[in-house]
């Protein structure tokens, strides 16, 4: 989303919310953890529209794993016919 800078945004925190006194805050502390425990992938919007949620791509990439698993290898001779 796009905000407009020709307004400015209205600060609606209360007093005692003051984040200017906070101090010893580190940026990314836990970035490294974050990352360990999460796989975000960027869906192209085509593929997106037509898997909205997280549930219907896994669910569409499990169907995938299964026809992929009874596919048999095509690396197998078969024997031929001699006339």
């Amino acid at each position: 989303m796009k905000m407009e800078s020709n307004h400015e945004l209205e600060d609606e925190l209360r007093p005692e919310y003051d984040f200017s006194k906070m101090k010893g805050g580190v940026k990314g502390k836990y970035i490294e953890r974050y990352r360990a425990g999460t796989n975000l992938v960027l869906l192209d919007s085509d593929v997106a529209q037509v898997f909205p949620t997280s549930d219907s791509v896994n669910e569409a990439l499990r169907l995938l794993m299964q026809i992929a698993q009874r596919q048999k290898p095509n690396n197998a001779l078969k024997p031929t016919s001699q006339i």
